[in-house]
């Protein structure tokens, strides 16, 4: 008896020696970091490699403001897999669809055709507001949201296309989804997620297993010449990073891939409630998903 007990312990151990868990160590150095920070912090991470995951709220829905392109692009991507879609395909830049904010077409001449592909490349890398309503005249937000709920994500749905800042705000919302439509919906702005959904995403890009191999490894080529680094990785040297981030007044979001020298970390991180907005580079949430991108990156790589 008292050996078949300790055989059963013994099994007990090992079954918890395997499941992979951030160090004391880590959980304190974040913990620290966000103390006295004055807004919400919601986060997941991964290390790719070994398993080991760490999180702060991260199966709780947070509006994604620009990081919802992600998802857009796995989409598109999606629909060329399924002959839907033709990445060199020429859609019209429309004067209704310009609104203001990040990218460049707002300022371009109505009438100019891009191939979606290069709208894509500027929806994810410049942010590009424009491109991003282009693309979701072509690929509605009904369809990257079942989409989503393919890949086993309830969370994650478009829910509008975008109306601008807050200097240039169209008059009434458009391209809503049949999300985006119940009203309990309109918090969460143009999308909603977790840090955890945005990091099965990330992680699936990086196994290539988002629609095939190629384009994963294409999503992922776009997601590294992301021309925002005020937050992810801000001051990491000589490291790549694949990665979409997002900003609104009270909001800083950032998700994507740190391909350190001890393994690749997924980590999707989301401010949120700041008192104060201040779109400087040196916004307070910016610094601080840098801040906690590094203390993962080494906490989460040395497991």
């Amino acid at each position: 008896m008292i050996l078949r007990l300790f055989f059963l312990a013994t099994a007990c151990l090992s079954l918890v020696a395997q499941t992979p868990g951030p160090s004391v160590a880590l959980d304190a150095k974040v913990k620290a970091r966000i103390s006295d920070f004055k807004g919400r912090v919601s986060l997941y991470a991964k290390n790719l490699d070994s398993g080991t995951t760490y999180e702060i709220s991260g199966d709780e829905p947070v509006r994604t403001a620009s990081t919802i392109k992600l998802p857009i692009m796995v989409a598109c991507y999606w629909e060329v897999k399924d002959g839907k879609l033709d990445l060199s395909e020429p859609l019209t830049l429309a004067e209704g669809e310009k609104v203001s904010g990040s990218g460049i077409l707002q300022d371009l001449t109505a009438g100019d055709r891009f191939p979606i592909r290069d709208l894509i490349d500027l929806m994810i890398v410049l942010s590009d507001n424009t491109a991003t309503n282009t693309i979701l005249n072509r690929v509605p937000g009904n369809t990257v949201n079942a989409r989503m709920a393919q890949l086993g994500l309830s969370q994650t749905r478009v829910m509008r296309k975008i109306l601008g800042d807050r200097n240039n705000l169209k008059p009434t919302p458009s391209g809503i989804s049949d999300e985006g439509a119940k009203p309990e919906n309109k918090k969460w702005g143009i999308g909603r997620s977790t840090p955890h959904e945005m990091v099965i995403i990330l992680e699936k890009l990086y196994r290539g297993e988002l629609v095939d191999k190629k384009s994963s490894d294409e999503m992922i080529t776009i997601l590294k010449r992301q021309r925002d680094q005020n937050a992810l990785g801000r001051d990491m040297q000589d490291i790549d990073i694949a990665h979409k981030s997002g900003a609104l007044d009270a909001l800083r979001s950032d998700v994507g891939i740190i391909y350190s020298k001890h393994g690749a970390i997924a980590m999707a991180i989301t401010i949120d409630n700041m008192p104060v907005p201040n779109w400087t580079p040196d916004n307070p949430g910016d610094l601080l998903i840098a801040s906690l991108s590094e203390i993962l990156a080494d906490g989460l790589a040395s497991q």
